[in-house]
């Protein structure tokens, strides 16, 4: 993978970027919404891809009208998905090479995500590349989705990189926006999930790239 050479640092989104794990999330909004007896809007995952988990939480309970807290909705999600990233989710095939290749260049590598702590960390560890990272952080923990930069800003500062040195891949339109907004180099990745967007994607990026 060819980077300019100012770049000292890569953050990395993980569902749909570097895990092929959107699939599982459309199974998981199409099972939570139909056991109330309601289906999923055409518009429901691209305005909840750049929340919080909790403020997705918040959306979906004001959105539906459930009678439901976040935290019970947060915890209902949880409990669908963490069993599906401990043991049966994969890096997409060329993932763990682009990893491997950019940290022998002397590339600090972090991961930010929506996904929680107890989702990612064994996702990464079962796909053994847990210990390529030098950080990974949580909009959860940052307690602001990606539709801020914080996470991203976190991340660079927690690899010692400032952001007009650093690269973000991101597979959604919305959070590449942040990103290159942001002042970070910006890299697209494909995804089938996001096909939709691929051209504006590509319109945005310093770069696009597909790990398939």
């Amino acid at each position: 993978m060819n980077l300019p050479d100012y770049i000292r640092g890569a953050i990395f989104d993980l569902d749909g970027t570097l895990l092929d794990s959107l699939g599982v999330w459309s199974e998981i909004d199409e099972k939570f919404l139909s056991k109330r007896g309601m289906t999923v809007p055409s518009d429901y995952v691209d305005n909840i891809g750049t929340m919080e988990i909790r403020q997705a939480a918040v959306y979906t309970i004001n959105r539906f009208g459930l009678a439901e807290t976040p935290e019970a909705v947060m915890q209902e999600w949880t409990d669908m998905a963490v069993g599906a990233y401990a043991t049966e989710l994969k890096l997409k095939p060329n993932a763990k090479a682009a990893l491997i290749e950019l940290k022998a260049k002397g590339i600090k590598l972090a991961v930010a995500t929506s996904s929680t702590t107890d989702m990612c960390l064994p996702a990464l560890k079962n796909n053994g590349v847990l210990d390529l990272f030098d950080a990974v952080v949580t909009t959860r923990e940052i307690g602001r989705g990606k539709a801020f930069p914080d996470v991203y800003l976190a991340a660079a500062n927690r690899i010692g990189v400032v952001p007009e040195h650093c690269a973000v891949f991101e597979d959604l339109l919305g959070a590449l926006t942040t990103a290159k907004t942001a002042g970070f180099y910006a890299i697209g990745v494909y995804d089938k999930h996001s096909l939709p967007d691929a051209e504006k994607i590509k319109s945005l990026a310093n770069d696009y790239v597909s790990f398939e």
